[in-house]
């Protein structure tokens, strides 16, 4: 697979050129959204300065941070996504040996950690310091009632801490605090990005219920769309307090949180932005030169 150089690739070659941060949001499969984001900026030649993730905007972003291009990410997710037989199984070997005597399995018993390095391209290092980008990592302190950022240490740890979906996977300790989903605290964490870079672009995968109010949805799609609403107010409040420079929705709301085997149609999706996001990053990166 092509890899990115080590070392930043300036748009244009001109020392008045913005640093950009990138912020990828939480929003389970339909993160895979955030691919064809990350191939305009390859095709346009620029890397961010820095990113921030939550849950897996934050797994997306560390596979970006450790030098595979958008087209690699792609590639990888496909491939995972086109076998579904073959992820079947990996994934029930991960199941704990409490549950194999049982011959099933009971959602919020899986340790994600370890599905994460089965799962993960091996181009992601263990550690933060391994990254050839900066990035931060989101997740939410249940008992602290606050959020997390990490930027060192454990990369897998943090990963897993930031994309453990209440109900679907067990919390993670980290320094001897439990930690769930970044995204329950912080779904799209631009505002961490604020100061540190000249153009900030953040993408939303939240998505949102749909229907007509004809149908009554199962007790998971419930649960799913009230945490859809719930960080959908947290985004409308930020969003009153600081904005980034380029604020993106893709088409994902008719996709649920675990429809990683709709990864092709997510992208199919997604790819609609490119031309846009093209256009708006030109003109601000314009802007910033003229100033």
């Amino acid at each position: 697979m092509d890899q990115i150089a080590e070392t930043p690739i300036p748009s244009a070659g001109r020392k008045a050129d913005p640093t950009i941060g990138l912020a990828l949001g939480a929003g389970g499969a339909r993160g895979f959204a955030h691919i064809s984001v990350l191939e305009v900026f390859d095709e346009l030649g620029i890397r961010p300065a820095l990113i921030a993730g939550s849950s897996m905007g934050a797994i997306i972003g560390a596979g970006y941070a450790a030098g595979m291009s958008g087209r690699d990410i792609r590639d990888y997710a496909l491939e995972l996504a086109d076998n579904r037989a073959r992820v079947l199984n990996m994934f029930w070997g991960l199941r704990p040996a409490s549950i194999r005597a049982l011959g099933g399995f009971r959602l919020g018993q899986f340790n994600l950690p370890r599905i994460l390095r089965t799962f993960l391209p091996p181009q992601i290092p263990d550690t933060f310091e391994a990254l050839r980008l900066p990035l931060k990592v989101n997740a939410t302190d249940y008992y602290g009632q606050s959020e997390r950022i990490s930027t060192e240490g454990d990369l897998y740890e943090a990963l897993a801490a930031s994309a453990a979906i209440p109900a679907l996977f067990a919390p993670v300790l980290i320094d001897g605090r439990l930690m769930i989903d970044g995204g329950i605290f912080n779904p799209v964490p631009y505002d961490h990005l604020v100061g540190e870079a000249d153009v900030l672009v953040a993408i939303d995968v939240i998505g949102a219920p749909q229907g007509d109010g004809s149908l009554v949805p199962n007790r998971i799609d419930s649960l799913f769309g009230a945490s859809q609403l719930m960080m959908q107010s947290h985004v409308a409040l930020k969003m009153k307090i600081c904005q980034p420079d380029i604020y993106l929705r893709p088409d994902v709301n008719g996709f649920r949180v675990l429809d990683f085997f709709k990864a092709r149609q997510i992208l199919e999706a997604a790819d609609r932005l490119k031309e846009p996001l093209k256009r708006d990053l030109a003109e601000r990166i314009e802007d910033f030169i003229r100033r």
